[in-house]
């Protein structure tokens, strides 16, 4: 079961990566570079300011997996300029790197962890809790003001003269990083109704949710539980607490 699940992950995202390929490619050829002043409406810009949101919670998973800074910020930089299409490489990266061991047993930890905190889990910091429980906090809540304020300026988003070809290839590129994040979700949540529920909302509400539920996250540590267990179950996040108590 476990082995299907990778085979499945690694071939939904080589097809969103391959898709997010053919469509910029598609968009550059039938309305040139996006580097534009025309370009940036008042929704262009609500949306790109979503989009990196969501971009800078992969980016933190990035950073955190990769054992060199130098490979950490060559990544970031390729999230930054292509988004979805790198996600989905990293993550194909990321599947195509389990052991057999490791596909056959919860791949999905052996995916979001790094190698090292696989075997015990480390001390954390109130200090590193607060910190991103405020960050996040503050980037949803821009991200909430940025939409109220589109929608009482500039209006409804659903008007046909919005969708010119970027919009259309930036929310292709923005949806392919929300089913990242929602097969996240998926892992982590106990039910189906609950998953539903939140995948739901991160399609309506992008970056908002996002931003919600990562602190949602942060808030369930404890003061001293380091930051990572935030990408775990709550299965595994207890089996790696009682490893390090035990230990």
């Amino acid at each position: 079961m476990a082995n299907s699940t990778v085979m499945v992950l690694k071939s939904v995202f080589i097809v969103l990566g391959s898709v997010m390929v053919v469509t910029l490619l598609y968009t550059l050829a039938i309305d040139g570079l996006p580097f534009r002043k025309d370009l940036l409406t008042p929704w262009m810009n609500a949306t790109l300011l979503d989009f990196y949101i969501n971009i800078l919670v992969l980016a933190v998973w990035v950073i955190y997996k990769e054992s060199s800074w130098l490979a950490a910020v060559l990544w970031v930089i390729l999230l930054v300029c292509f988004g979805s299409i790198t996600t989905c490489a990293y993550v194909t990266i990321q599947l195509f790197k389990l052991t057999t061991e490791e596909s056959a047993n919860d791949p999905m930890y052996h995916l979001l962890l790094r190698h090292q905190d696989t075997k015990k889990a480390a001390s954390g910091s109130s200090f590193q809790q607060i910190s991103a429980t405020i960050v996040f906090s503050v980037l949803g809540c821009l991200m909430l003001g940025t939409l109220l304020y589109t929608l009482l300026t500039y209006g409804s988003p659903f008007n046909k003269e919005i969708f010119i070809p970027w919009m259309v290839a930036t929310l292709i590129d923005f949806y392919i990083n929300v089913t990242v994040l929602s097969v996240w979700v998926g892992y982590k949540e106990p039910n189906w109704f609950v998953t539903f529920t939140w995948i739901v909302l991160l399609i309506c509400f992008g970056s908002i949710v996002t931003c919600g539920y990562v602190v949602r996250q942060l808030l369930l540590l404890s003061p001293h539980d380091p930051l990572y267990l935030v990408l775990l179950n709550n299965r595994q996040r207890a089996e790696s607490k009682y490893e390090t108590t035990s230990g």
